[in-house]
């Protein structure tokens, strides 16, 4: 009884990642884009908490893993690429079946295949993991951090942003993230590290962004730290050196 309440409580925080996923799904096709966004920012705290729970009590399991993935591309690929589509329809007024609009549809497709054959891959390296490094861009960061961030600087910013431009750089943007998660650089995992600095960050940053996401301010904190992470995680695993557990 006790090893199964032990490992359940990673798993609900998976079960919660998921279905607030898919909740985004049904909110953002009802029309509340920026709710839907903010969802799916609430589904990285989720998930950070669904592995330090599962570390802190040594609930690590194959059927997490497996039951991690599956909630992952729900909450972090298929929900990040719906919101995407909506907003930009929404905001430009696309017509159905036009050439913007089958452009920004096979971007957004693109990103939610990618990130499939992202975690797909993980699952099958995940018995020989790199020692503190993905191998790509995660599709938490990419779809959460990211993805989730920049629609709602779309909306808030509404007005400033011209149309054509955001037909142009939004598919843009979907496919260097897709080929970012396919890629086989290395991207550095939230985890203790050996310097103090390091952690501080770490800790620092988590914080805040938790705050943001609770009380829905500073969208633009977040999708800008996501774009530093991005660069400047790429050029540690650029010239890191890597171990193997």
């Amino acid at each position: 009884m006790k090893n199964i309440v032990r490992y359940s409580i990673p798993n609900m925080f998976t079960a919660a990642s998921l279905l607030l996923g898919f909740a985004s799904i049904i909110t953002s096709q009802t029309g509340n884009i920026e709710q839907a966004a903010w969802m799916i920012i609430w589904c990285g705290i989720l998930d950070v908490m669904d592995g330090l729970s599962a570390r802190l009590l040594n609930a690590t399991s194959p059927f997490g893993a497996e039951f991690d993935s599956m909630a992952d591309l729900v909450s972090f690929g298929v929900a990040p690429a719906i919101l995407m589509l909506n907003a930009v329809m929404y905001l430009n007024d696309i017509d159905r079946y036009s050439l913007e609009f089958w452009v920004l549809s096979i971007s957004v497709s693109a990103f939610v295949l990618a990130g499939a054959l992202r975690l797909a891959r993980y699952n099958l390296s995940s018995d020989k993991p790199m020692k503190g490094w993905f191998s790509g861009i995660p599709i938490t960061a990419a779809g959460g951090g990211l993805t989730a961030t920049a629609v709602i600087l779309l909306l808030r910013y509404d007005g400033i942003l011209d149309a054509e431009l955001i037909n142009l750089y939004v598919p843009i943007f979907m496919f260097i993230l897709a080929i970012g998660m396919v890629s086989t650089f290395k991207f550095p995992k939230m985890m203790k590290r050996d310097g103090l600095y390091i952690n501080f960050f770490q800790a620092f940053n988590f914080s805040i962004s938790c705050y943001c996401a609770v009380t829905r301010s500073y969208p633009e904190f977040l999708f800008f730290m996501g774009i530093f992470l991005l660069i400047a995680g790429t050029l540690a695993g650029f010239f890191a050196k890597t171990e193997e557990k």
